[in-house]
């Protein structure tokens, strides 16, 4: 009988990919194991491999198509000795994309993670006139995001009459703001004022009308940009950021790196490793967090998930946007191992080839701007993370040392926490033990 190749979930986060490239086509015979698309992410392209053995019956989904919910079937194959053109007829109906008009009522399609639910859909989908919800405990409890509950108290929503969009009918953000559009789950009015309603962006048309027509240009999001966008507005809305900034003398650690650099064996007519100033940040932030365990952790409304190494992502700039691969266990790491480590992620970064478990994750993050010349700047946190660290350049400054003014290269970094798992006193610990790495590098390597 025919079987259906459907739309792989290449993370466990993924909900929907582009199909980038058919590397078959109809009447190809694949076997186990063979490449036969390239699915786009919103950080990586991947190649999918057939698991079947089989002759490509029908292409369901053209390459080029965006928004493919994942288990969506995208082909069909015949099995060995079957009819290929019998196959091809059985076929489902192709999956259409997320970004195609809604054809069914929204309560019965799966939203589109990065976009709004359209008011007037979750309004039609909701009853005209629903009863007030008896309180919700135990197993008929409403799942919703903490960000979702408290838009709905300050619009006077009952959140327990709003239609959940979100994975595993969870109520997010867009749904309450559907809601609030569409006049859906308002509480009975009390004797005091009803709270006004929470303020929302401006719509595109606002945003376009203060421009003269003819005199920009709309370039369309990626999948990459919007949801960079998506994460930052979550973060900045939902965890508590609290900034700690230091200095650090980096005389000697410029001094080892050199020793260490100048040293290096040679293979082949290149230096085995050559170490980075970037590469002694990852090592003193990984080592630091081992120092102090109560600063490598993540909240959850449960718990204090605390983590038992360091994987220290690290931000790097790519076209369209930027990613953060992860040094795994970077603190059992020797600093030249770091180093190769992290020049092989940056590249594959920049050729968006990384695996999802290269880059989902991680305990913190470093994101240096010095080799840009910035000074100082505050990082936006990335949940689960409690922690990342922005660096700035190191620069010649004035000092006093032993009483008397000298010069020394000096470097600004800045630590944001969340503040609900890292307060000020541990993320100044915190601090502490990094500039004791960076300005005792010696330390790094016993």
């Amino acid at each position: 009988m025919p079987i259906n190749i459907t739309m792989p979930a290449l993370s466990p986060t993924m909900e929907e990919g582009n199909l980038a490239k058919w590397l078959v086509k109809e009447g190809d015979s694949v076997s186990s194991g063979d490449v036969i698309a390239e699915i786009e992410t919103d950080k990586a392209t991947m190649e999918v491999e057939a698991v079947d053995e089989g002759v490509v019956a029908k292409i369901l989904v053209p390459e080029g198509t965006e928004g493919v919910k994942v288990n969506a079937p995208i082909a069909v194959l015949a099995e060995e000795g079957e009819d290929v053109s019998a196959a091809a007829s059985a076929a489902p109906a192709a999956a259409e994309p997320a970004s195609a008009p809604a054809a069914e009522p929204a309560a019965s399609e799966t939203p589109k993670p990065d976009g709004a639910a359209p008011a007037a859909a979750v309004a039609a989908s909701a009853p005209a006139a629903p009863a007030p919800a008896a309180p919700q405990s135990g197993a008929n409890r409403v799942f919703s995001s903490p960000l979702a509950r408290r838009i709905a108290k300050d619009a006077g929503i009952d959140i327990a009459a709003v239609t959940g969009t979100g994975p595993h009918g969870r109520v997010i953000r867009r749904d309450v703001d559907a809601a609030i559009a569409g006049g859906v789950g308002k509480a009975a009015p009390a004797s005091a004022p009803a709270t006004a309603p929470a303020a929302t962006a401006p719509s595109d048309e606002q945003t376009l009308k203060l421009f003269e027509e003819g005199s920009y240009e709309l370039i369309p999001h990626d999948n990459m940009r919007k949801t960079i966008a998506k994460r930052l507005v979550e973060s900045k809305q939902t965890v508590p950021h609290f900034y700690l900034t230091i200095e650090c003398k980096l005389d000697g650690l410029l001094a080892l790196r050199k020793q260490l650099n100048d040293s290096a064996p040679v293979h082949d007519d290149k230096p085995a490793f050559k170490l980075s100033v970037n590469d002694f940040i990852i090592k003193a932030m990984a080592l630091a967090l081992r120092d102090v365990p109560e600063a490598n952790s993540s909240w959850t409304e449960s718990n204090m998930v605390r983590h038992k190494h360091s994987d220290v992502g690290v931000a790097v700039s790519i076209p369209g946007g930027l990613i953060t691969p992860i040094v795994r266990e970077a603190e059992n790491k020797p600093l030249s191992v770091i180093s190769n480590e992290m020049k092989d992620l940056a590249k594959r970064a920049r050729e968006r080839k990384l695996m999802p478990q290269e880059y989902q994750g991680g305990t913190t993050a470093v994101s240096n701007l010095g080799m840009f010349g910035i000074k100082e700047f505050s990082a936006v946190i990335n949940p689960p993370h409690a922690t990342i660290l922005a660096v700035g350049a190191g620069e010649q400054r004035p000092v006093v040392k032993d009483g008397e003014l000298a010069v020394a290269t000096v470097m600004s970094v800045t630590l944001s926490t969340d503040h609900r798992a890292v307060d000020g006193a541990l993320g100044a610990e915190l601090l502490a033990a990094f500039k004791g790495y960076v300005e005792n590098p010696f330390s790094m390597l016993v």
